[in-house]
């Protein structure tokens, strides 16, 4: 019997009775004495308080974070049987790897309860039948109303109640007496449970992925850019564009203040920077949770478009060939993209987690509409899981707004499609916005089964969070107005060097480059862009030189292309298909095998324009005319 939705109550004609009511029964209890009752009253009130589902988040933490595991025994019985040292390390690593994979799943186990218990506390308050939990509970036939709303603790002052309540009972529902030393087991009705998660959101998610952080090595990268060594000027995009009137649009070279220090390769990186959703998908998928499982996909899905606001500059466009690779060993992830086409323009990107592996390619579209411009993206993104769950989908439109005057912003808009190959899919609404809109950057949807049947809701904000319910809530304009729902995902606090670009604590990492690591880079990797870093650096002149001599041999890639240059290290599946990677980039990086990537950031020695021919050749002839005369001469 679960005490969070159960009534307790004495009895003042019989100091040993007490009762406890329930949505689904009765129970009238006896002890052997007054102190006894008294004792039980109070352990059922402490038991309450302690569970309390309205600040279990904060409460319980089941298992501490700190919690050592000592391998010293184990260590040393090994070492009496003469074991060599890396043996013995193996041996020590495979025991933490299962105690942290053996208190994951007990932590999940234990969130599945809780969750259940939310949920049941939820509709119960609002008075509804236990039969809107869609088989969470078992099909009892009964009323909350019948002792009207429960509370936490009372004393009847005549056994009028107990009379009351006795005739008001069924043979189906008959009062049962238990002795203080008897013990009642209350049924496992979560085996039929449809929706099955936390009623206290990331809690105990984060605190499980915080127990596993010790097996990973610690790497500390930087808070902030580096201080700007120049002045950056003030300039407007009105300006430039009344001084390109009348010139060739392909040849302009927008200034980098334009510009942001990471390229788009990177900014691929930066919608995994909550990859952990999709960590926390594959343990649910693992315990047997396929809705959890989508509903985590659907908020990383979201997650990515949390850091485009208020960025008010661009990345840079890649050159052919441009790569870029993410070795995160602390969060468990490791990316690549390279940019496969220049036209159109083909990014391709690789990231393997913790059970999952993701990918796709992506094209823009795009219409100028004078004050603003219109992003359509092209591409499927596809996420797959080591149980061979697949679920893909394509990201919405994105319009730039104010371009010439006014404040800029950007807004995201229309359907995404959640394609699972299994048993759910999603679908989520990106609500256009308004001038006269109070609540923007809304995302509602719904996960439904094979069947078209909804199983479960979700609403939220694509910069804020994103929340799932029981209830439906296509008409909730905002989540403060549903009862009962569960967050999901949240975005990070803002970083507090955010600079002008407004970058967030991971997108401040993304073009680190240490010595170490430079040393380990392919020629084609975008932290050795010259312009990207100069303007990192606050290096501005020389970073519009540098962007002003890639773009004009980045005009030559066209050429390079219609020459029959594939991608390095991407395939297309058909002629139509998606880039898909083809491996070999991380073996070549550990023996430092870039013999045959280009160098693309350099100065291409081996194109050489007509005009410097011409003046070697005549350079030359002079040469040798002067040598002659000289040698007559002697």
């Amino acid at each position: 019997m679960n005490a969070q939705l159960s009534a307790f109550r004495e009895s003042k004609s019989d100091d040993r009775r007490f009762y406890i009511f329930s949505p689904t029964k009765t129970l009238h209890l006896k002890t052997d004495s007054k102190e006894d009752r008294v004792a039980w009253i109070e352990a059922l009130i402490l038991a309450r308080s302690f569970y309390s589902l309205r600040s279990l988040s904060g409460r319980i933490t089941f298992v501490q974070s700190d919690v050592s595991v000592s391998t010293a025994r184990l260590r040393n019985r090994m070492q009496q049987h003469g074991l060599n040292e890396s043996l013995i390390q193996e041996c020590e690593q495979i025991v933490l790897t299962e105690f942290s994979s053996f208190r994951k799943q007990l932590k999940l186990c234990y969130e599945d309860q809780l969750s259940l218990f939310g949920s049941c506390r939820h509709h119960f308050e609002e008075g509804k039948d236990a039969s809107i939990i869609q088989g969470a509970l078992t099909r009892n036939d009964f009323s909350s109303s019948r002792h009207g709303n429960f509370s936490e603790y009372s004393t009847t002052e005549s056994d009028e109640f107990e009379k009351q309540d006795g005739a008001d009972l069924t043979c189906e529902d008959e009062s049962t007496f238990f002795d203080a030393a008897d013990y009642f087991i209350e049924p496992n009705d979560r085996s039929s449970a449809m929706l099955s998660s936390t009623s206290c959101g990331e809690g105990l998610l984060d605190i499980q992925m915080e127990d596993s952080s010790h097996l990973l090595p610690q790497i500390k990268r930087r808070s902030k850019l580096p201080e700007p060594t120049e002045k950056e000027r003030g300039i407007s995009l009105w300006s430039i564009i009344k001084d390109s009137v009348g010139k060739d649009l392909t040849r302009v070279c927008l200034p980098v203040y334009f510009n942001e220090p990471l390229s788009s390769l990177q900014k691929g990186f930066e919608d995994l920077e909550y990859s952990h959703l999709l960590d926390q998908a594959y343990q649910y998928g693992k315990m047997g949770n396929s809705l959890m499982r989508i509903l985590k996909v659907a908020a990383f899905a979201v997650s990515g478009y949390a850091s485009s606001v208020a960025r008010p500059c661009k990345p840079f466009n890649p050159l052919l060939g441009e790569t870029y690779e993410a070795d995160f060993p602390e969060r468990g992830v490791r990316f690549f993209a390279e940019k496969v086409s220049h036209h159109p323009m083909l990014i391709a990107c690789h990231c393997e987690g913790k059970g999952w592996k993701f990918w796709g390619d992506s094209n823009l579209k795009s219409k100028f509409w004078g004050q603003s411009i219109q992003v359509d993206p092209i591409g499927v993104l596809t996420v797959e899981f080591d149980d061979g769950d697949i679920f893909q989908w394509s990201k919405v439109t994105t319009t730039i707004h104010n371009l010439i005057l006014g404040k800029l912003y950007c807004s995201h808009h229309g359907t995404m499609h959640i394609k699972g190959n299994r048993q759910y899919s999603c679908k989520l609404k990106f609500k256009e916005p308004s001038l006269l809109d109070r609540n923007p950057h809304l995302v509602q949807g719904f996960v439904e089964d094979d069947d078209g049947n909804k199983a479960s809701f979700l609403i939220g904000k694509w910069d804020e969070n994103m929340y799932y319910s029981n209830l439906d809530t296509s008409k909730v304009k905002s989540v403060d107005q549903l009862k009962g729902a569960v967050l999901l995902w949240e975005k990070n606090k803002p970083s507090p060097n955010p600079t002008r670009y407004n970058l967030s604590s991971f997108a401040i990492t993304l073009n680190e480059l240490s010595p170490d690591l430079q040393d380990k880079l392919p020629p084609t990797d975008s932290r050795l862009r010259p312009d990207q870093r100069h303007l990192e650096n606050g290096e501005y002149e020389k970073a519009n030189a540098e962007k002003l001599r890639l773009e004009r041999r980045q005009r030559m890639s066209s050429k390079l292309q219609d020459n029959g240059w594939k991608p390095r290290w991407f395939q297309q599946d058909g002629e139509d298909g998606t880039y898909r990677f083809k491996g070999g980039y991380w073996e070549a990086r550990e023996h430092g095998q870039w013999d045959d990537c280009l160098d693309i950031f350099g100065e291409n020695k081996s194109q050489v324009n007509e005009k410097d021919i011409i003046v070697t050749s005549n350079f030359v002839t002079q040469v040798f005319t002067c040598w002659e005369s000289i040698q007559t001469r002697q």
